[in-house]
This record gives C-alpha cells, structure tokens and sequence, in this order.
C-alpha cells in the first residue's frame, strides 16, 4: 500500500472541525486507537494527512481481544501501521470475557496504559455520527437519563492527562466507508459486527433502517442533534449542582443541609445527591439510591433509607440528611 498525501473534501471537513474545536492542539502527541474496521482507518488516514498542518506526533494502537473471531486482525492492523510508517503498539487481552462491556472497560484500560507509558495527551477513536445516534438509541432504551442520552460527546477525560476525542462525530458511517474505497484502505470486515447476539448490532442493523425507512430518512441527524442539546444542559446543571453542593454540605462530616436542598429544584437536588454519595458508597449510585436519599429531602424527622450498598444508612435528622456507614 503506497502512502500519498491528499487533500479531499473529507480532510477540508475534518480540518475545519479541529480548527472549530480545541480538540487535537498543534504538536500533540497523539494515540490512535485502531480495530481495523473502515472508521478508525478513515480517521488514522486523515490525521496523518493533516499532520504536516498541525505538527502531531501520530502513533496507532491496536487492542487484541484474543479472541477466536479475532485471528489475523493484529497482524492486518501492524502491516497497515508499516506501510504508513508510523509507530505501532500492540496490546493483547488474557482470558477476556466475551462481551461488549468487558471489551469495552479492557480497551480503554490498555490504551491509558500505552498512553501513559509513552507521554500520549490524547486518545483518538473513529467514533461517528451513527455511532452517536445508535448509542443515543441504546440508552434510551436502557431508560438512562439526560446523561445517558447526552454520552458519546466530542471528549472526555480518561485520566488527569490523558483525554479521549472523537473527532469524525459529524461523519456518517457511509462517509467513512466511502473514504475507505476511494482510497483503498484494506477494512477488516469484522464478523462480530454482525451478531446479534449484541444489542448494539442490532440496533445498527435493524431498528436505525427501520426508523429511516419508516419515519424520518434523517434520523440519525436528528438524534444527534438531540443528544448535542442535552449535552449542554447536562453540563450547565452539572456545573451548577457542584457549585450548590458545596453549599449543602457540612464541611467536616457526612451531612446534607435539607433546609437547604427544599429551596432547590429536584432535577438539581437529584445532581447533588449523585454527586455527593460516591464518598459514602464508593462508587456511583443508581436511580433507586438517588431516589431513597431524595425523598429525606422532605421526610418526617428520623425516617431513613437502607437501601445504600455497604451497609450505609441515610436519615433525616432536624434539618440535616445524616450518612453513617455501619
């Protein structure tokens, strides 16, 4: 495979959109993140056609689930890095689980680590509008809320230094696949892609063509548009709930002002709490524990909740919500 640098109105739209968003600064040292398939080939092949703009340091990573459907797509990936001669990393998983979550925890795991190991500040995935859109899908599905809703954004912080970035969100699957074609990139068509065993398969191939066909052509925009809307809100309330919490609590121990959560709306009331009890639980409550605490806000004096994990208990007392693990 010969390497030419081009210039199409795939690389003007990708280029545009970095300059618009502070994404991928000039002379970052980026890691990108490599399954084989026609999107992250798509965004490896443009970023190092913008590199002589930008000044990036580029490498590719590619994650091996070993897996049995996964024969031959590490060593397709390391000939593809070496025809564009860029540094390769290969990490590969021992006795992974085969599911989509257990997949999804281990990959981002090992590419911190290649990330940190190598002074990597970005993480690059080909994440794309459909992926967006069918995560949008999948989440309501799941009856997640406005976060849920809102996920898959442009970046996220995956530890203090090092942030992951999608930066073909405003491409389409076909997009992708159609750069691939016209510039003969090798796409490992991967088998599990089309079981539907998994969720998210089947949303891809079932109910997204089903919602074209029969209600809105345009569905996927439209969904992501939705889920860039809530994003916003997400973030405002966000924000301010952790500036309300700092109102709210005791500043030496374990209480909640309910005198004061009553003046404050319940979507915000819902933030705090959820914000604030990962200190007492030790990692981040579901709805039912959100709910539980609420309800104190306004409880007769001494009732509690038992419902917290690790044996803690939550009780109104006077004007306080009081957290006593036991």
């Amino acid at each position: 495979m010969v390497y030419q640098n081009v210039w199409t109105s795939y690389h003007a739209k990708l280029h545009q959109t970095l300059r618009d968003k502070p994404l991928l600064p000039p002379e970052s040292r980026i890691l990108i993140a490599v399954s084989g398939g026609q999107d992250s080939l798509c965004v490896s092949r443009l970023l190092l056609d913008l590199q002589s703009k930008w000044y990036w340091h580029i490498a590719i990573a590619h994650c091996d689930h070993n897996w049995s459907t996964d024969m031959g797509i590490a060593e397709h990936v390391a000939k593809i890095s070496e025809s564009w001669s860029t540094t390769f990393y290969l990490t590969q998983a021992q006795n992974l689980k085969e599911t989509e979550a257990a997949a999804r925890k281990w990959r981002y795991q090992a590419l911190i680590e290649i990330a940190q190991e190598n002074d990597f500040q970005y993480i690059v995935t080909g994440h794309t509008k459909s992926d967006r859109a069918e995560t949008f899908l999948y989440n309501l599905i799941r009856g997640a809320g406005a976060d849920g809703l809102s996920s898959l954004g442009w970046q996220r912080n995956l530890t203090p230094d090092i942030q992951l970035i999608r930066p073909l969100l405003n491409f389409t699957r076909s997009e992708t696949f159609k750069f691939c074609q016209q510039f003969y990139l090798p796409i490992w068509f991967d088998i599990v892609n089309e079981n539907n065993k998994y969720a998210r398969n089947r949303i891809r191939g079932y109910l997204i063509p089903y919602l074209k066909d029969n209600f809105n052509p345009q569905v996927e925009n439209s969904l992501v548009q939705t889920a860039e809307l809530l994003r916003a809100d997400v973030e405002y309330l966000e924000t301010t709930a952790t500036n309300l919490l700092t109102k709210v609590k005791h500043p030496t121990e374990n209480k909640l002002n309910r005198q004061e959560l009553k003046t404050i709306p319940l979507a915000l009331q819902r933030r705090i709490i959820r914000q604030f009890l990962p200190q007492i639980i030790q990692h981040q409550p579901n709805f039912e524990q959100i709910e539980a605490v609420c309800k104190l806000v306004s409880a007769p004096n001494k009732s509690r909740t038992s419902t917290l994990p690790n044996n803690a208990i939550a009780e109104a007392s006077g004007e306080w919500i009081i957290f006593v693990n036991n």
